[in-house]
């Protein structure tokens, strides 16, 4: 069988997120050697952070972001240990790009753990707090969201950065762009506007100079081809170089999720099965309002990952 995992990012944390994934006396192993690797890294215990909070520290983009790499390694890493396949092909969704990449052997587990740490502060110092927004458009097609920020915007930074699936699109930028937007959306026909809680605009022009601090890092860090083909966001390829990869993932801070295509790009490819890998059900959400004919798993728990097991094995 041809099957994908996928990996979410940002939102798809919480307080014990990884407690379902062991069993019910002792710890699974590789799960607490995965964050104590992620520990020694950033030099704090994440564990603890991720296992007893408290939410307000986790959901520091900061805490965030290494937390959510480190679940999806871990999980991808007891899926390897419980005796599963190398899937053919990877993506992960904003943040969750970076797991991908790590769990494909494109990037060092430590290095990336840092870099994403880094990638938060960066992001965060770009636009300090107050300045930018992120909200959700439902009900309106692709272009008609991209309409609405052309007109809301009024020269300042208002884009359609997010395609999670149909009628379902994320706009950023400068905040009172971001709320003028949101009325001019609601006026157009959208079904629900909704203000995201977030303190960084991501994906969209205000990023770019994160970006530059990231393509410095980036070019520090050993970069290898991935063992398994890893979709980007930024342009729905697999990039078969080092500097290709390095590129994809500096472009990425301003560039659109483009998941929808995707999610496509991998239908296209014969998948038949994807595999969302690590905490929470956010992707599993999307692909099904997506793309009805390939089906998605979510691997929330010990059991999930049996049930993915067996089909896949099949």
């Amino acid at each position: 069988m041809k099957f994908a995992f996928v990996f979410p990012g940002q939102g798809s944390q919480a307080v014990g997120m990884m407690a379902a994934y062991l069993p019910t006396h002792g710890v699974a192993p590789v799960i607490r050697d995965t964050f104590d690797e992620a520990s020694s890294a950033l030099g704090f215990d994440l564990w603890d952070r991720v296992a007893h909070g408290p939410a307000d520290a986790l959901n520091q983009t900061v805490t965030t972001q290494p937390a959510m790499l480190a679940a999806g390694v871990a999980v991808y890493r007891l899926w390897l240990a419980r005796g599963g396949l190398a899937p053919t092909f990877m993506a992960g969704h904003s943040l969750g790009e970076y797991t991908a990449l790590s769990c494909a052997g494109a990037l060092d587990f430590a290095d990336a753990i840092r870099l994403v740490r880094l990638r938060a502060e960066a992001m965060q110092s770009a636009v300090p707090e107050g300045i930018g927004a992120m909200a959700a458009v439902l009900g309106l097609d692709d272009d008609g969201v991209r309409a609405v920020c052309a007109e809301a915007a009024r020269g300042e930074v208002l884009e359609a950065v997010n395609f999670n699936s149909p009628g379902q699109v994320v706009i950023a930028g400068n905040k009172a762009a971001v709320e003028r937007g949101m009325l001019l959306a609601k006026e157009k026909g959208a079904k629900r506007v909704l203000l995201l809680p977030v303190s960084v605009p991501a994906h969209c022009a205000l990023m770019k100079p994160a970006a530059e601090k990231l393509r410095v890092a980036l070019a520090v860090i050993e970069v290898r081809v991935p063992s398994v083909p890893v979709l980007h966001n930024a342009d729905v390829a697999a990039h078969a170089t080092a500097d290709e990869i390095r590129d994809a993932l500096a472009r990425q801070l301003f560039s659109p999720v483009r998941w929808v295509e995707t999610l496509f790009a991998l239908r296209d490819e014969g998948i038949q099965l994807i595999a969302e890998c690590g905490p929470g059900k956010v992707l599993a959400g999307l692909n099904k309002r997506t793309l009805e004919s390939v089906p998605t798993l979510a691997i929330t728990d010990a059991a999930s990952l049996a049930a993915v097991l067996e089909k896949t094995q099949a």
